[in-house]
């Protein structure tokens, strides 16, 4: 695949979002059972605000088109500012969710967040040997956007060594790429390294870097796939890459092809951060659901 970039232009809301309604409904049109609607695992903690966590996951699912099946891997005590305190679930408990799903329906991705233990971890990756032709999705949590650690450096190090040989896509922000390649100097070296740990596609977000423009990233083969730059928007966002994340996933399960998944989960999720709103004291959450406002105003 050759590379890819440039800026996003600014786009209307009711444009893209007419269009990937209108993809998704021919995707499916004149059908009748549920079973050609894809199925997205999730693994992910619950976030009482509802910005983050599986609420995040299921919305962006949903506006992908896919039916979202959540395993709740933690129990979280947050508020839109910060996490100050979680839970992580029984492993066991974990992986009788997951099993339960898998064995009922047929799972089309697999998207993974917050884990809350190694334990988890462990679990996951023997879960996942099991089904080695399901695409997945990692969003390597480390730390909440408030600054507490939610994966310390024990459980960092048994993802790359466990999880990341069985992934599909990892979508860590430049600040997780640097904490999972310690000891890459450029992001560049970081992908490479975490390539070289077996996942196959990688996309960095650049929010956290400095820039009138955030700067996206897919390398895949040891090369750079696609650039996107993006105008940085005035706030900040609780939800962002669990949002980006499932996004993906989704578009995965719809079949489509890695360089769109990548370009149409970014332009979905900076559209809804865009219309992000505040309802808390802390950071905005994003507006994963403004696109049904569009479909309103047809009618």
């Amino acid at each position: 695949m050759g590379i890819a970039s440039g800026l996003i232009p600014s786009q209307s809301p009711s444009l893209f979002f007419s269009a990937v309604v209108n993809y998704l409904k021919s995707s499916v049109s004149g059908s009748s059972i549920m079973s050609d609607i894809p199925v997205v695992l999730v693994f992910a903690g619950n976030d009482p605000t509802g910005g983050a966590g599986l609420q995040a996951d299921i919305e962006a699912l949903a506006s992908m088109g896919c039916h979202a099946a959540p395993v709740v891997t933690a129990i979280t005590v947050q508020d839109t500012s910060n996490v100050l305190h979680f839970q992580a679930v029984d492993s066991e408990l974990v992986i009788q969710q997951a099993r339960a799903v898998l064995e009922d329906m047929k799972i089309a991705a697999i998207k993974i967040g917050m884990l809350g233990s190694e334990e988890n971890v462990a679990a996951i990756h023997s879960l996942l040997q099991d089904y080695p032709d399901i695409p997945v999705v990692l969003d390597p949590i480390l730390r909440a956007g408030g600054g507490t650690e939610l994966a310390p450096a024990s459980l960092a190090e048994a993802m790359r060594v466990l999880l990341l040989p069985q992934i599909t896509l990892l979508t860590p922000n430049s600040e997780e790429a640097r904490s999972l390649a310690p000891q890459a100097d450029t992001l560049a070296a970081c992908a490479e390294q975490l390539q070289t740990s077996g996942c196959i596609y990688i996309l960095i977000t650049g929010t956290h870097e400095p820039g009138q423009e955030v700067t996206n990233t897919l390398y895949g083969h040891q090369e750079i796939l696609q650039t996107l730059n993006w105008p940085r928007l005035t706030e900040s966002y609780h939800g962002s890459g669990c949002t980006l994340a499932s996004a993906c996933a989704g578009l995965l399960a719809q079949g489509l092809e890695i360089g769109e998944v990548s370009r149409n989960a970014q332009t979905y999720t900076w559209l809804a951060l865009e219309s992000g709103y505040r309802v808390g004291m802390g950071q905005f959450i994003p507006d994963r659901l403004s696109w049904t406002d569009t479909e309103l105003d047809k009618q």
